[in-house]
């Protein structure tokens, strides 16, 4: 990729497969893929959505409802074991790649802050070209199935960073249906949407132009891969949530699409593969001419968004420690 104007912005979309329920072999695939994308000039890559260490597909394959399971007990086991504790360095080496090559990345995890005790959280996570983790967003609300796995998160991480020419912000899946969450990081000065997905075209294909016109701005839609081979042998219930010698079950379709809702990258589906573009800013400037969403095309006196960005917590103690 050629050296960049100081109005561009060189970036990676990554669309690749867990290592299913091995949070350490699948961060190994993440730090090899930045190596790649910062080779190549990138200065932003992103990831799928829950992609360390998988996303739960088991909870719609293997009666994920059934009340006291011993089977869903075992997987849900598993699954905490190989959750990601980012206060406990667990991201340490994607920080460390990311700090090397000065590059910018932005990865959907499940997290499990050890301090909140065993409860799970689909999270996004944006770590700066200076290997720090800037903020680590709680999806709000989980879809569906999802529910039987993750708990809901808060307003903490609905926060912008700046990465110029950009300012760019993050949502996870079905998040970015909802009006006032990106409304919340428009405010935020949000010119480059990263929307991360588990897998699946059809989740990305309608809904990123509309993203990139509506917030005049680029969006980023990053999914993720997932076929029969990426389960390891000892996956509980591996051949109930995966029965068919190399089926798929999440076929990507990563994509970008600019501030004019036009592809830039249209989405792609089927294989592991790290594609690059050059994001323009003027393109931005010439799209905010007619609509700014928060900006000369808001209302502040007739309609305005609270957003609560404290770090809920179950208790919170007198002496100002909280648990």
């Amino acid at each position: 990729m050629p050296h960049s104007s100081p109005s561009k912005l060189p970036v990676a979309i990554a669309q690749i497969a867990p290592v299913v329920l091995d949070r350490d072999a699948t961060l190994a695939k993440i730090v090899a893929r930045i190596e790649e994308a910062a080779g190549a000039g990138a200065r932003l890559v992103v990831f799928g959505e829950a992609l360390v260490p998988c996303y739960p597909m088991w909870t719609e394959r293997t009666d994920g409802a059934r009340f006291d399971s011993a089977d869903q007990k075992e997987l849900h086991a598993r699954y905490l074991s190989q959750a990601v504790d980012v206060e406990a360095g667990d991201l340490a080496a994607v920080c460390e790649v990311a700090r090397a090559r000065e590059i910018a990345v932005s990865l959907s995890v499940i997290e499990r802050p050890a301090a909140r005790g065993m409860s799970l959280y689909c999270a996004s996570v944006f770590v700066s070209a200076r290997g720090a983790i800037e903020s680590v967003h709680r999806k709000l609300v989980p879809t569906y199935e999802e529910r039987l796995s993750w708990a809901p998160g808060d307003g903490h991480g609905l926060v912008t960073h700046a990465l110029p020419p950009f300012t760019v912000g993050a949502l996870n899946c079905w998040e970015n249906w909802m009006p006032l969450a990106r409304a919340a990081l428009y405010a935020g000065g949000e010119n480059l949407h990263i929307a991360h997905w588990p897998g699946n075209e059809r989740n990305t294909r309608d809904i990123t132009p509309f993203l990139a016109r509506e917030g005049r701005s680029y969006c980023l839609s990053v999914s993720g891969l997932l076929r029969e081979t990426d389960f390891p042998a000892d996956v509980p219930l591996r051949d109930t949530i995966a029965p068919e010698p190399g089926a798929t079950l999440f076929n990507g379709g990563s994509c970008i699409a600019g501030p004019d809702g036009k592809w830039v990258i249209e989405p792609f589906t089927d294989e592991e593969d790290v594609r690059f573009a050059e994001l323009d800013f003027d393109l931005v400037r010439r799209e905010r001419q007619n609509f700014d969403p928060t900006g000369h095309y808001s209302r502040p006196d007739v309609l305005r968004l609270t957003v609560d960005r404290r770090r809920q917590s179950a208790a919170e103690f007198l002496d100002g420690e909280r648990g």
